[in-house]
């Protein structure tokens, strides 16, 4: 015979009645979960039909001299890090244009362009010597900020989350794999908003090097494969509104669009 009840943790039984509604609970198998689990995050890969699976997103916060400049610092400070869900991912296949609704809350929407590194192997306390066989490709991506809300959090000593991690505040490109890169460090960056420059790095400017950056991140989490890590963006950071088409490339990347709508 069934259970009359599920026991949980203090000992309080849920009815079964309960659990049947919407067909949650098998009576010939283990517990189902409780809802349809979501589509995994992804990003598409260029020649091909197939996705990269997303586990975490890293973002290297003030890692070009003169956006570090920019934003009040100087000098080669160590590394700091934040993260953005998965499914902050805006995932932009070559030839099209994404669309990323403006978000509530802010007056401030910014664009930060920057070079994405896609991990196919991860580990811990990794050397940089140890980065090469951790990568699966490269992509532009853009780290979308409320930088109303993240200059209000900076003057309370809050944390940046509510400025950072919002939903589709990571467009990405399509994922060019590194093996058809020849010198990483040749690439150059650049975003346009309505066809007018605002941003422009070279990758060999940065304050930290990818080999640098992911040994780092390797010191503070367990790297997995499907990791993202956003390198950080050069000068040039500002506002974009309502219609305006974000266009950000990179030497030998395939072309990010994004155009911002009304939510």
């Amino acid at each position: 015979m069934p259970p009359s009840g599920l026991e949980l943790p203090g000992g309080k039984g849920v009815p079964l009645e309960r659990l049947r509604r919407g067909n949650d609970w098998d009576y010939s198998k283990r517990m189902r979960y409780i809802f349809a689990p979501p589509p995994h995050a992804a990003v598409r890969i260029v020649g091909s039909t197939g996705w990269f699976p997303v586990h975490r997103i890293y973002c290297v916060a003030r890692n070009y001299p003169d956006h570090a400049q920019e934003m009040g610092s100087s000098g080669r400070e160590p590394p700091f890090f934040f993260m953005k869900p998965p499914d902050a991912v805006l995932s932009v296949n070559e030839g099209e244009t994404g669309v990323l609704r403006y978000p509530t809350l802010t007056r401030e929407l910014h664009h930060e362009v920057e070079l994405v590194v896609a991990l196919r192997e991860g580990g811990t306390n990794l050397t940089p010597a140890d980065v090469e066989r951790c990568i699966y490709g490269y992509a532009v991506g853009l780290d979308m900020t409320r930088r109303d809300l993240q200059s209000e959090a900076k003057k309370l000593g809050r944390p940046w989350c509510i400025a950072k991690a919002f939903d589709r505040s990571a467009p990405v490109g399509g994922l060019t794999p590194a093996a058809w890169i020849d010198d990483i460090s040749k690439i150059e960056i650049t975003l346009e908003v309505n066809g007018v420059r605002r941003q422009h790095g070279r990758v060999r400017d940065l304050i930290w090097s990818i080999p640098e950056i992911i040994a780092h991140l390797s010191t503070a989490w367990e790297l997995k494969p499907g990791d993202l890590i956003f390198t950080g963006t050069p000068a040039g950071v500002g506002p974009v509104s309502l219609t305006d088409l974000m266009t950000a490339r990179g030497t030998g990347l395939a072309e990010l669009r994004v155009r911002v709508m009304r939510a």
